[in-house]
């Protein structure tokens, strides 16, 4: 029995326009991302760059390999994510710490993942399951799909926060590995082609967990646009199934070791598991259709959502539900029919659902960047449609057949490019907002007042630049918001010291210990204001008790160093010392010199 595939040409009458039309294309995606991302390439490193970059001591080689493939964990971006890790020490080993080779690699990414879905829209459009009047339309479709996705301004936190490349490049082979199965299932001989799919979900496993949906994904493609059912579909393709099913042990192998430090880490302050899940439903049905509204409208755009992003109690919005129900209904409904509505519903919610269902991440239960993916879905619905509806509309208006398709042209090619140039505008707008730390909580707390962790960010920005009261301000704002977190008490103390405010500062590192026993940096700073009071064995107390917490604290091990050394302990202070400089802190010269008199005299 042959391929459903197999039944249709992709190919028009006119195979040699189609050839030169089918090349141009990319080269109006790659020119109109470089166009909307421009101005993204000197923002600075942000909020979760810093742990998972500047502080990652993981990506400052690149031989020996095996650290590459071990990056820290602690809930931080990279943690069980290797692919992305050995991407970051390729930057690191090019630029160090210079971002723009960082957001070069970002856009690069996200071009490639353009040119990918331009590939999986195109060649769906020409399968068998696809009507005729549509499949002939399949380059401009898909074209105008890719367009709106790559200057989609609801994706800039994926390309133009650094770290975000995991959801970029995860995005990048996910679409590969439904591309490869495409064009295996369009050939005779499909293996290179489908073993390249394993390797691409594999590969997008390694950027971040959500990829582990990918062989579902394909699953219900292969159902849909392949295959007349689901058993037609695994008989047919049982060892690609197989093989993208075998990253599940990959996934488990980089999870398993680190499950205890995941998204909830540290419990759920006393709730149980399922009212939890309970409280994460509600929020995650208003959040999703919030998402949405911001795929047709989108404003404001938010960098962090903080904690509590509805602002609301643990209460069922009933409109939320009523529009979640009936989107998953008209889903299963058309995924029955085997419609490609269906598809791209299960495409949607597919790969929101690891993080908005059923894996509660109660420390960032919101975020736009997990849109990279599904707002694919939501572009190619409008762009279909549109030409579905606004070709049944010619033809009721116009009957000559020769001026309603050039009328049709014309009135495509200019709402595509207006939408464009809009979307593009916003997104180049949006990118703005990053070009520094200041600007982007700023706007963070602008548009999400109650966000503590905006108020924090802000002033941590402002301590930077050295205006230490706005910092007091704001983060007194966050402690407001949020009395119960230590890091606004830690940071405030920081800020304290810098105005010689000393009994200040002393009370809000005492108090950001009391909240959090296990906070290792509050214990190095509180250490460092025992010193300034002369009180050396609190200072070596604290410092013990940072380095007990914190294994790889660079800071603590360098500070200790320095109080061995003053005690007169002076092989302990060198072992310290070798430990700092291993874990990638710059010795301090005083520091040195003390232990080399030290050793003269000796």
């Amino acid at each position: 029995m042959s391929d459903l595939a197999t039944k249709v040409s992709i190919e028009p009458p006119n195979p040699a326009r189609r050839r030169w039309s089918t090349s141009l294309a990319p080269v109006v995606i790659v020119l109109v991302g470089v166009a909307a991302y421009h101005n993204s390439l000197g923002g600075p490193f942000i909020f979760d760059d810093t742990g998972s970059i500047t502080e990652n001591r993981t990506i400052r080689r690149l031989w020996p390999i095996r650290p590459l493939f071990s990056p820290p964990a602690k809930g931080l971006a990279v943690q069980s994510r290797p692919v992305v890790n050995v991407s970051l020490a390729i930057n690191y080993a090019i630029g160090g710490l210079d971002v723009r080779g960082y957001h070069v690699f970002n856009l690069v990414v996200h071009i490639l993942a353009a040119l990918t879905l331009f590939g999986v829209i195109r060649r769906t459009l020409g399968l068998a399951a696809v009507p005729e009047y549509v499949a002939g339309a399949s380059l401009p479709l898909a074209l105008t799909a890719a367009l709106i996705w790559t200057v989609h301004p609801l994706a800039t936190e994926a390309v133009t926060n650094v770290i975000q490349r995991t959801e970029s490049m995860m995005g990048l082979f996910y679409l590969l590995t439904l591309y490869c199965v495409i064009r295996g299932a369009t050939v005779s001989r499909p293996g290179l082609w489908y073993l390249a799919a394993i390797v691409a979900c594999a590969l997008g496993v390694g950027c971040k967990e959500v990829a582990a949906t990918a062989p579902l994904i394909v699953l219900v493609y292969d159902r849909v646009f392949l295959a007349r059912s689901f058993k037609e579909a695994f008989a047919r393709r049982w060892r690609l199934y197989v093989g993208l099913a075998a990253t599940w042990l990959l996934l488990a192998a980089m999870v398993m070791p680190v499950m205890s430090m995941a998204g909830t880490r540290g419990g759920f302050g006393g709730m149980t598991y399922w009212k939890v899940l309970r409280y994460y439903a509600f929020t995650q049905s208003i959040m999703i259709v919030r998402y949405l509204r911001l795929c047709f409208w989108p404003h404001p755009l938010i960098l962090d959502y903080g904690p509590e992003p509805t602002g609301r109690a643990a209460v069922l919005s009933v409109p939320h539900a009523i529009v979640m129900v009936a989107l998953l209904g008209g889903t299963i409904w058309a995924l029955r029919r085997r419609c490609w509505l269906g598809f791209l519903g299960v495409w949607f919610f597919g790969i929101l659902a690891p993080s908005s269902s059923f894996v509660p991440l109660l420390i960032q239960p919101a975020a736009e960047k997990r849109m990279y993916l599904p707002l694919a879905a939501v572009v190619a619905v409008v762009v279909i449609l549109g030409y579905v509806l606004g070709r049944d509309l010619l033809g009721r208006l116009v009957a000559a057949g020769h001026l309603r398709r050039a009328l049709g042209r014309v009135a495509a090619v200019g709402l595509v490019a207006a939408v464009a140039l809009i979307l593009g505008f916003l997104t180049v707008r949006r990118n703005s907002d990053y070009r520094s730390e200041l600007a982007i909580w700023d706007d963070t707390v602008n548009k999400q007042a109650n966000n503590w962790r905006g108020w924090n960010g802000r002033g941590l920005a402002y301590g930077q630049l050295g205006d230490y009261d706005q910092a007091i301000a704001d983060f007194s704002r966050a402690i407001e918001l949020k009395p119960d977190i230590a890091k606004p008490y830690n940071n405030r103390a920081l800020v304290y010291e810098k105005k010689g405010r000393h009994d200040r500062e002393m009370h809000d590192l005492n108090r950001a210990i009391e909240l959090d026993p296990d906070y290792a940096v509050a214990y190095n700073n509180r250490a460092m204001a025992y010193r300034k009071r002369g009180l050396h064995d609190k200072k070596m107390q604290d410092l013990n008790k940072a380095i007990e917490l914190k294994g790889d604290y660079a800071i603590a091990y360098q500070n200790r160093a320095a109080a061995y050394a003053i005690r007169g302990d002076y092989e302990k202070a060198r072992a310290d010392l070798r430990k700092a400089q291993t874990l990638g802190r710059r010795p301090d010269p005083r520091l040195i010199e003390l232990l080399r008199r030290a050793s003269r005299r000796k």
